[in-house]
């Protein structure tokens, strides 16, 4: 049976020769079997340093493991049977979705989903205008441990949740869409739905975001800037409070976010509701709003 043929977008981030790595190396200890990396288009933004510096690197990389490297986007179109968005700048995810949305196949976006809320309803407007399957997440949902420390508690629904993580500020993807993404990714995975408003303060070392949902629960986010670049928290619910270490595991997140991306690209659910995911977005940039106004501001 011939591979899956999956195309990438934007060979600006470390995911790029991860992820090749974990479909083409049969050896490596967390191989994904069934798919290839069959093309793919540099991209990059000029005015983002961090992209700019890294495309042709990791071009390169990619050329290397018998990736066939594209001029355009468009290009990927009679190449690929799925297509990871891979770019590391949010801003392009929104047009780059418009150019594929049509070409009936499964979509993957690498966090962040969009660095706006407009940007992510529009992702979600054209997926359902094409029927086109999509799905964004960052690793940390999947992180062995956090699945472990849910999966545990079931029975025991979680009442609250105190999620911690590195939260580095970057202009061009501002505030909490660079890295509090991650965070946020992970309250979500473990509260679900309905956060109603978010008041979040910032210093120069930390930040804190609280969410309150619609039935009251409580949930927060916090970011740090002081080289403590662990991710972890407490879930609590009604009986007891369970604290885990995010990064604990076998399989490296890198391999546990692609083995999701694998099933999703071979006819599974999406293990992420792109309505979710927009949420998500709704929280961080409602979460930017506050640190400047000092008050809760609502989702949109």
């Amino acid at each position: 049976m011939s591979k899956l043929r999956i195309a990438m977008a934007g060979l600006d981030t470390s995911h790029v020769p991860e992820f090749t790595k974990l479909l083409h190396e049969s050896l490596d200890p967390h191989h994904i079997p069934g798919a290839r990396v069959a093309a793919a288009f540099p991209g990059g933004s000029a005015d983002f340093e961090l992209s700019a510096s890294r495309v042709d690197g990791f071009t390169e990389t990619l050329r290397a493991a018998g990736v066939d490297i594209v001029g355009s986007l468009g290009d990927l179109k009679s190449r690929c049977d799925a297509i990871m968005l891979t770019s590391i700048d949010g801003r392009v995810h929104a047009e780059q979705f418009r150019e594929v949305a049509s070409w009936g196949v499964p979509v993957f976006i690498d966090k962040p989903l969009a660095v706006s809320l407009a940007d992510a309803k529009s992702i979600m407007k054209e997926a359902s205008l094409h029927g086109t399957p999509v799905f964004s997440a960052s690793a940390l949902r999947f992180s062995e441990s956090f699945r472990q420390t849910l999966h545990d508690m079931d029975g025991d629904p979680v009442c609250g949740a105190e999620l911690h993580g590195p939260m580095a500020l970057q202009d061009k993807c501002p505030g909490y869409f660079w890295y509090g993404v991650h965070t946020a990714e992970m309250l979500y995975a473990a509260m679900g739905r309905g956060c109603r408003e978010v008041f979040a303060v910032r210093n120069g070392d930390h930040d804190i975001a609280i969410g309150r949902w619609e039935d009251g629960r409580l949930g927060t986010l916090r970011g740090c800037r002081t080289g403590n670049h662990g991710f972890g928290g407490t879930l609590h619910g009604a009986t007891a409070s369970t604290e885990f270490d995010a990064l604990a595991g076998n399989a490296p997140l890198y391999a546990t976010l692609l083995n999701e991306v694998a099933k999703f690209f071979k006819g599974e659910p999406a293990p992420v509701d792109i309505g979710e995911s927009v949420e998500v977005i709704a929280f961080l940039e409602a979460a930017n709003a506050s640190v400047t106004s000092g008050k809760w501001e609502a989702l949109g």
